[in-house]
């Protein structure tokens, strides 16, 4: 599938109908009437929120290139479609044999892997694969994971190996603590310049990259629906992370730039694409997220993207004149247990999950308006939480454009590919 088959060329027009997604009462019944002969579950790509979304990602990076999260789409055929664009260049894979299989089909000539791997399968192929040894660079943070590469495979038995070195992006925040996720040890300019000067110094590694990610800024919600403590809490602490972690980054560039050429420094999320393009030392900026719009990036002050993927699960029984209940439905998302970690109900209007129950393994009761009015066969829609865990569900999307469906693409499931 390619940009033109998916209709994000950059010459593209805009949708004739506008934008459907800002007026429910239109968008769900639309995908309801175009996906009515596709048995349930299923899952949708509306092609229009989809250009929508990733235009609005490339405007809001100024001119700065975009490197495709891939585990927040799990799609092939758009990180292929993605790759076409100006504006999006190169990969963020979550696995190393993700990246290899990426490059393998053709689908990726620059994959940076976002997590360090301890794949000892995966780390032999890409020793013996000069192709792949020279498209996909591997995270390090640490001199035990240059140590496992050496023991699956010696420098002088080897392609040289491409490394990124992750720099820490929490915020060590006065009274507050740690602030942000727990990833890389490397913190200060001292310490990556530390392990810059051992990667450059050990035969059969190349450092070409830095990266940070800012996840306390990126990948929290600063508007979230019903929570406005903790909504001002989360505007108070961004900029203030953001305007340290933007010194002590360029502290460590310059640091790691004394032992290396690097090729890419990259940084931020769908969350905080403008902070981090604005940070001269950042090269590129990585972003996923905001393509299929799982609903916690509903939350952001300074964004709203379309809501391009959902599913759609089947009314099975009626347990009471207000209830009603789904086949299916318990695609719950990563992180810390919560409300916000469950699909949300979006069409018909005026449904909820129960709060004793939630979204079930096998089943999913529904109440509120209208709930008591729908019968077996009949179709509500949901959407996942995270944008690309909605994929390990599914085989395929159906594409719909122009109301009606004009394909599908498979998942990497569809493709017979689980990662994590």
């Amino acid at each position: 599938m390619t940009a033109l088959d998916l209709g994000l060329r950059a010459d593209a027009p805009d949708d004739a109908d506008g934008t459907p997604w800002t007026h429910p009462e239109r968008y769900w019944p639309e995908l309801d009437t175009a996906t009515a002969a596709l048995a349930a579950p299923l899952a949708v790509l509306h092609l229009g929120a989809l250009r929508r979304n990733a235009r609005d990602l490339v405007r809001r990076a100024g001119g700065t290139p975009i490197r495709v999260a891939s585990k927040s789409l799990r799609v092939r055929g758009v990180v292929e479609a993605l790759e076409q664009l100006p504006g999006y260049r190169g990969v963020l894979a979550y696995t190393l044999p993700e990246a290899l299989w990426l490059v393998g089909r053709g689908s990726a000539d620059d994959v940076v892997v976002g997590y360090p791997t301890a794949d000892r399968a995966a780390i032999a192929r890409l020793a013996g694969d000069p192709e792949a040894a020279a498209r996909v660079a591997i995270m390090v943070d640490s001199v035990d994971q240059l140590d496992l590469v050496d023991a699956v495979a010696g420098p002088g038995r080897r392609e040289p190996i491409r490394v990124c070195l992750e720099l820490d992006a929490s915020w060590r925040a006065p009274v507050l603590g740690h602030v942000g996720v727990r990833r890389s040890p490397v913190h200060s300019a001292a310490d990556a310049e530390a392990l810059a000067a051992t990667v450059a110094s050990r035969p059969g590694f190349r450092l070409v990259g830095l990266m940070a990610y800012e996840a306390q800024v990126a990948g929290v919600a600063d508007r979230p629906a019903g929570r406005p403590v903790a909504g001002a809490a989360t505007r108070w602490m961004k900029p203030r992370s953001m305007a340290e972690l933007v010194e002590r980054r360029a502290l460590a560039v310059a640091a790691v730039r004394r032992h290396a050429e690097l090729e890419f420094v990259n940084g931020g999320g769908t969350g905080s694409i403008e902070a981090t393009a604005a940070d001269p030392s950042v090269t590129e900026v990585a972003a996923g997220s905001g393509l299929f719009a799982g609903h916690l990036f509903d939350g952001y002050a300074g964004f709203a993207p379309a809501p391009a993927a959902a599913f759609a699960l089947d009314v099975v029984r009626s347990p009471g004149p207000e209830h009603a209940t789904l086949l299916g439905g318990g695609w719950i998302a990563s992180g810390p247990p919560g409300r916000d970690r469950l699909p949300r109900v979006v069409w018909p209007e005026g449904l909820r999950l129960l709060a004793r129950e939630g979204a079930g393994e096998v089943q999913t009761p529904v109440t509120g308006r209208g709930a008591g009015a729908l019968r077996a066969g009949d179709r509500v829609w949901l959407r996942h939480a995270k944008s690309g865990e909605l994929a390990e569900h599914v085989e395929a999307y159906a594409l719909v454009d122009d109301g009606r469906v004009i394909g599908e693409l498979p998942t990497y499931r569809g493709e017979g590919k689980v990662f994590l």
